[in-house]
């Protein structure tokens, strides 16, 4: 039997613990009826399950050295077997924790049931058979999630199709209104142009009678 003070169990503790600490959580968000604890609850806990899956990837990557020379860290097949098979219980865990949160309350007495069992099962070395059921539901539960990722993915993609759309159909209203604008001050321009040869036609008629009054005047004087 390997020794207490191996890699493996010290870190397999730490992860323990941490999940102890997370179905205390998880418990947590079961039972309240607060709809803002809930919402701080379902973070806390999301959070803390992504912590924890990935220090078991790393507990995996570990295993996966160990396992081209177990000879040489000391450890047998089944020992890496008995490894192998934790590290999948602890993610089952986690996934089924994971899954209830995006299920809603609904199903928090079922999840409840099923996290404690996967609880116990933890806390010692399965059997064989067990061990096929568990990974058999592991695999399920992975399925499950992906697809659910997928799903939410695909609407994720939709919406922002939807959001560029409408944002295009806002640049052609602007595009238009600016062409509006545009032709609107063509024409007031214009306007002014008129407007402005018609006051020099008549600044020059008036200071073309100007000059002729002012000579009849002159004659007169």
């Amino acid at each position: 039997m390997p020794s207490a003070q191996d890699p493996f169990y010290v870190v397999k503790s730490e992860i323990q613990d941490s999940i102890d600490k997370l179905q205390s959580t998880f418990h947590q968000w079961e039972s309240t009826s607060n709809a803002a604890e809930q919402g701080r609850l379902t973070k806390e806990v999301r959070a803390g399950c992504e912590s924890i899956e990935w220090q078991v990837d790393e507990l995996d990557k570990a295993i996966a050295v160990a396992s081209r020379d177990p000879s040489w860290y000391g450890i047998d097949e089944i020992e890496l077997e008995s490894r192998r098979t934790w590290t999948s219980n602890a993610r089952s865990q986690v996934v089924t924790m994971k899954k209830s949160l995006e299920a809603g309350k609904g199903s928090s007495t079922t999840s409840h049931s099923s996290v404690n069992g996967m609880r116990q099962e933890l806390m010692r070395l399965p059997s064989s058979h067990k061990n096929d059921t568990y990974n058999q539901y592991a695999a399920r539960d992975n399925d499950d999630f992906i697809e659910s990722e997928s799903d939410r993915q695909m609407l994720l993609i939709k919406k922002q199709d939807e959001e560029l759309d409408e944002l295009s159909e806002s640049v052609r209203r602007i595009g238009g209104v600016g062409l509006t604008i545009h032709d609107e001050l063509t024409a007031q321009d214009r306007i002014l142009e008129e407007l402005g040869s018609e006051m020099d036609s008549t600044t020059n008629r008036l200071d073309f009678v100007q000059v002729k009054k002012s000579g009849n005047g002159y004659e007169e004087g």
